[in-house]
């Protein structure tokens, strides 16, 4: 019997470029989504060991239960069923009429057809599934698309995006569009007014275009001063539900495809800068991934953890840094850099490092001394019905904390006294999750208080208390080890929020 509590699920691909990419797109019948990748790390014995990553679709068919449905043609099978399974895999080949394969003259591509044909794939998969609505995962421009659906055809149509859409996911999506950090604006400009292969649909005037419904229009020019196409405006569709997964490797782009990223900068995946790759509001995850290719976002075990946890976990764990009073000397300003680790898992599900050019960047304190406003350090997703050994009966997650200083005079960065890569502070959050007396347990303790190994830990006592008691939300804060309070604060601490995803 299939989950009736899961939806189909619609993969969107991302640019295949001018006429021959777009034909060897076509000839792919998953149109990439297939394709998995082997990673080296170093073994026992300084052998090299091999993780095989056998694709998303795959890997949804053997841990979710999903089918992919082709049969000979997914529009053909599409046609004839009378009915199909809501936990079933699509993939929207809106590529294909544009493709010179089988015709002389084939449809050239607009974007804005990519997105309501796309409307007519869910509308048919919600009938034929009896599924009250659709996840749609998208890489790069195929997030465009989704969202041209999202905020410009079913706005136009006076439909609710989330009477059909449940949740979105992208793999470095340019919702801020393709910039460039040499020609101070003229390529974005050249790119909007040639449109060479279609790449003005990353470019702002063809993006305010396709985003924006007809009754929000401002005539017909380009997007009015301080519009921002990264934004989902409100009563479209919630940017909660949406998940932008950021690359930050650009080295492994430069290698598949002799694009130097010194054209859209070290800030980026390769193709899509790490400020333009994310929504507003949404969930995000950063991984050093780069845009495409076999070891590319969509091609990764780090891609399909946050990817799976966001689409079928049941709760979601915010971690936020909080209190902090940081030390205030002249010339020095603070980051933090964090990574996600998961009992089970082979990858990093999260890491905003210096040295992939994202590291988070702390606030001032406020003038009349109180605390800077929380800064956000990760979300992440569990399913507490997930099936786990007796050994560990305990969901485990490992956030690793570092605290740097730099030091400028006169506006320069100065290295007189300074340490490369060495933190001011630096610990580890052991974060245990699982079943108590009173329902929902987490357990906290920092690395530094646990003798040996991390994995010899076993919880005990009393879980941490929730401070909003009687609701739906579990609240409990964590302090930093004293060592950090002369950097960050007496109150500075950790503060660990779950709460229902459905």
């Amino acid at each position: 019997m299939p989950d009736q509590t899961k939806l189909p699920l619609v993969y969107v691909r991302g640019y295949a470029g001018d006429t021959s990419g777009i034909n060897s797109a076509v000839q792919d019948p998953f149109y990439g989504f297939n394709e998995g990748s082997t990673h080296v790390r170093v073994g026992p014995g300084d052998k090299p060991a091999f993780h095989q990553f056998e694709s998303p679709l795959l890997r949804l068919h053997l841990d979710e239960g999903y089918r992919i449905l082709v049969q000979g043609g997914q529009e053909a099978y599409l046609e004839a069923a009378a009915e199909i399974p809501p936990d079933s895999i699509w993939i929207h080949r809106f590529y294909d009429a544009s493709a010179s394969t089988w015709t002389t003259k084939p449809r050239e591509f607009r974007l804005e057809d990519a997105a309501q044909d796309l409307l007519r794939l869910v509308r048919r998969l919600k009938e034929k599934s009896g599924a009250p609505r659709v996840h749609l995962v998208a890489h790069s421009m195929g997030g465009l698309v989704c969202r041209c659906l999202l905020q410009k055809v079913l706005p136009d149509l006076g439909e609710d995006p989330a009477d059909h859409v449940d949740k979105f996911f992208t793999y470095g999506t340019p919702h801020g569009g393709i910039a460039f950090d040499v020609g101070g604006g003229l390529v974005e400009r050249l790119m909007d007014a040639t449109g060479v292969a279609g790449a003005d649909v990353f470019a702002p005037r063809r993006m305010y275009e396709y985003l924006t419904p007809q009754a929000l229009r401002e005539g017909d020019g380009g997007p009015p001063k301080g519009w921002d196409p990264r934004e989902i405006p409100e009563g479209t569709f919630p940017a909660h539900r949406v998940f932008c997964l950021v690359g930050t490797d650009p080295a492994d782009y430069d290698v598949a495809h002799g694009l130097s990223s010194r054209a859209v900068g070290v800030r980026s995946d390769g193709l899509v800068q790490i400020d333009n790759a994310q929504v507003p509001g949404a969930h995000r995850a950063f991984v050093h991934r780069s845009h495409s290719g076999r070891y590319g976002l969509v091609n990764s075990e780090e891609g399909y953890q946050n990817l799976r946890r966001f689409l079928f976990g049941d709760q979601r764990v915010q971690a936020e840094l909080v209190g902090l009073r940081l030390a205030r000397e002249r010339g020095t300003r603070w980051q933090a850099e964090v990574r996600l680790s998961v009992r089970g898992l082979p990858s990093v599900m999260h890491e905003r490092l210096a040295a992939h050019w994202c590291p988070v960047q702390l606030p001032e304190p406020h003038g009349n001394g109180t605390a800077a406003e929380p800064v956000p350090l990760t979300t992440t997703f569990l399913n507490s019905k997930a099936p786990r050994p007796p050994q560990t009966p305990t969901l485990r997650y490992a956030l690793h904390l570092r605290i740097l200083s730099l030091r400028e005079r006169g506006g320069i960065l100065s290295f007189a006294d300074h340490l490369e890569q060495t933190a001011d502070f630096d610990d580890i959050l052991v974060v245990d999750v699982g079943p108590a007396q009173t329902g929902l347990g987490v357990w906290a303790v920092w690395n530094s208080d646990l003798p040996g190994a991390i994995w010899e830990h076993r919880p005990t006592g009393t879980p941490c208390g929730d401070e909003a008691p009687g609701g739906d939300v579990w609240l409990a804060h964590v302090p930093l080890p004293k060592t950090a309070a002369p950097i960050l604060g007496e109150e500075a601490g950790i503060r660990l929020t779950v709460t229902p995803w459905s």
